[in-house]
């Protein structure tokens, strides 16, 4: 059975700012300190952390959500992309970026919940604060 999780956190920004950040890859490699490249469109290749991720864009609502194939290299070879989505709301004092990941190989869930706390929450809430 496939592991899933949500997790959310609020950043000071707009969920426009947010939005355009995630799928730009000059500011995507800035907020998480390492390489990203991404193509901003559905059907659109990305990778981040030089290719330790990689995946597809496969639904966009601007400046709403985000919904993506995702794997890393840790994947079992056999595995399928999991599936990864961004939802950005409004709220006072910029946007809360709820994260859910599903479909993710038995077993490796609670490695990436904390992976997205330390290598995307933390570095976006001093990116988008500073």
């Amino acid at each position: 059975m496939a592991d899933k999780f949500e997790i959310s956190t609020v950043l000071t920004a707009s969920p426009h700012k947010v939005y355009v950040a995630w799928l730009d890859s000059e500011e995507h490699s800035a907020f998480i300190g390492a390489e990203a490249s991404i193509d901003p469109r559905v059907g659109g290749a990305f990778s981040a952390w030089g290719d330790y991720i990689e995946g597809k864009t496969l639904e966009l609502e601007e400046d709403r959500r985000i919904v993506q194939a995702w794997r890393t290299v840790d994947f079992p070879p056999d595995s399928s992309d999991s599936r990864l989505e961004i939802l950005l709301e409004k709220v006072k004092g910029g946007t809360r970026l709820t994260l859910i990941h599903s479909e993710i190989p038995d077993g490796m869930g609670d490695e990436y919940h904390q992976g997205w706390i330390d290598n995307y929450f933390e570095p976006m809430r001093r990116y988008f604060s500073g």
